[in-house]
């Protein structure tokens, strides 16, 4: 029997349905529960094929269970070792290579220093930032934003130096984005499964959270089969089987505003009906797709284009 696990937290509506929804399908000798752990022995696996993980972001033991999990052989849908890893930096940087249009961006230090360090532990920052280049290369509006983190916490739009200094005074030890402001024509929110299947949504960041969903955008093929492609592309670099990607649309151009949410939105009564039962049924066969892959004891994770283009080039590097 290879069973399917589900780790979440106060989530109700998507994983109660997907899990119906894998075991309506009778797949010979697939199961799909949630998980329950009383215990996690090292180096012990965890009896299930697959787990989808909606929950280790926000739970530290979460994440350590995961990565014993995956060790151990389990296909850990999104893949925690890389997840633990990324950052929407990195990822804007990744796109950039990848020919994926997005914001301009940079990075800053933290307002306040980390925890145990002092001045003297930024020995290498100059002090003050070179604020005047950085002003002149993103312009005004901007967005200040975590360079890691989702759900539109701590996010502030900028108009002018005054207003980002007052806010970036406001973030504490986090480390922030300050992003070029893309004032679009349209909005779009795209799932995607699998590095294969992708849904694009009409979607209005600037309406109430409950109508994001009900925008309609009137826009070409043309633009449509283009953010499609992006969405594939960005995917399949960072290796992540389940994700979305959001796009600004500003004279033409779909600009990748936001691609790692490996914990998107899949409630039903956020989403709507329609794209509720798209993400449920796309789901559904592709964990029952990678529960019937799976190998005892071999890694069955996912590991991105870019990781796996990296490996192969450092592997095939003279020694010596």
């Amino acid at each position: 029997m290879k069973k399917i696990g589900l780790l979440y937290g106060m989530e109700r509506s998507f994983p109660a349905a997907l899990i119906e929804r894998i075991n309506a399908k009778n797949v010979d000798g697939i199961v799909a529960e949630p998980i329950r752990i009383d215990k996690v022995p090292q180096a012990y696996p965890t009896g299930y094929a697959v787990i989808l993980d909606r929950i280790s972001h926000e739970v530290p033991f979460y994440r350590a269970y995961l990565k014993n999990a995956a060790l151990t052989g389990t296909a850990v849908v999104n893949n925690p070792f890389w997840w633990s890893a990324d950052d929407k930096f990195f990822n804007n940087c990744l796109a950039i290579k990848l020919g994926v249009p997005v914001p301009k961006t940079v990075i800053l230090p933290s307002y306040e220093h980390p925890e145990n360090t002092t001045s003297e532990s930024f020995t290498n920052l100059v002090s003050p930032l070179d604020w005047d280049g950085m002003l002149g290369y993103i312009g005004f509006p901007a967005f200040l934003k975590p360079f890691s983190g989702g759900g539109w916490k701590h996010v502030y739009k900028v108009h002018n130096s005054e207003e980002l200094f007052a806010r970036h005074a406001e973030t504490g030890q986090l480390v922030m984005l300050l992003q070029e402001a893309i004032e679009y024509q349209s909005y779009f929110r795209c799932y995607c499964v699998g590095g294969r299947h992708v849904r694009i949504m009409h979607y209005e960041p600037r309406n109430p959270h409950h109508l994001r969903y009900a925008a309609h955008h009137e826009v070409s093929d043309d633009l449509l089969q283009r953010m499609h492609d992006y969405v594939l592309r960005l995917n399949q670099a960072l290796g992540y089987d389940l994700n979305t990607v959001e796009f600004a649309v500003r004279d033409g151009i779909p600009h990748a505003i936001d691609f790692c949410n490996p914990v998107p939105d899949a409630d039903r009564y956020s989403v709507g009906d329609d794209n509720f039962e798209w993400i449920v049924e796309t789901m559904a066969n592709y964990l029952i797709e990678r529960a019937l892959q799976h190998r005892e004891g071999a890694d069955n994770l996912t590991w991105g284009t870019f990781l796996r283009q990296a490996m192969m080039t450092k592997a095939a590097m003279p020694v010596g």
